[in-house]
């Protein structure tokens, strides 16, 4: 499986370097180098530095023909945005926006995005644990929509790369 996740915190770096100790082709992006740090010395997938918002830093992080991507920024509207960015351009199957507001988390599943709220997890966790009944999905809402895909769709093909043309600027030297 290959898989992008953007954010290297704390969660970001355990579910990269989990991915990567299993055999998994895991690319994990942040805008900070220093977030990497948590990354083990021995990490064995891909660190990029760059903003996941940005189309080219996302192609060069290689989201295109990716199986999974996780969005896990402390910005719900720059992990929804990061998600669709996947899910719309790059087509890719399995999409996971962190979305803290349980209210919020609810309209994007409804949209189509699967979500990922700590709120929702922590008071689960603690209903679960107290004997409480816990309704509804625990962990990732998946899409409840009835426009999220069941399997991946076609990334839709750049009118600049029909024509050859090279899409967005040239890559900085010296980043990945």
């Amino acid at each position: 499986m290959k898989a992008v996740i953007v954010g290297c915190g704390r969660v970001g770096a355990a579910l990269a370097d989990r991915l990567a100790r299993t055999g998994h082709d895991v690319t994990i992006l942040d805008t900070s180098t220093r977030a990497f740090e948590r990354l083990p010395a021995d990490f064995a997938g891909q660190a990029v530095r760059g903003n996941g918002i940005d189309e080219d830093v996302l192609r060069r992080a290689g989201l295109a023909g990716a199986d999974v991507f996780v969005a896990l920024t402390e910005g719900d509207n720059r992990n929804v945005l990061m998600a669709q960015l996947a899910r719309e351009t790059f087509a890719v199957p399995r999409v996971i926006a962190k979305v803290n507001d349980p209210v919020r988390a609810e309209a994007y599943a409804a949209l189509g995005l699967a979500t990922l709220g700590r709120t929702t997890i922590l008071r689960d966790a603690i209903l679960d644990y107290l004997g409480e009944p816990v309704d509804g999905v625990r962990g990732v809402q998946p899409p409840t929509g009835h426009d999220h895909p069941l399997e991946a769709r076609p990334a839709p093909e750049s009118p600049a790369l029909a024509t050859g043309a090279r899409p967005g600027p040239a890559t900085p030297p010296g980043e990945v």
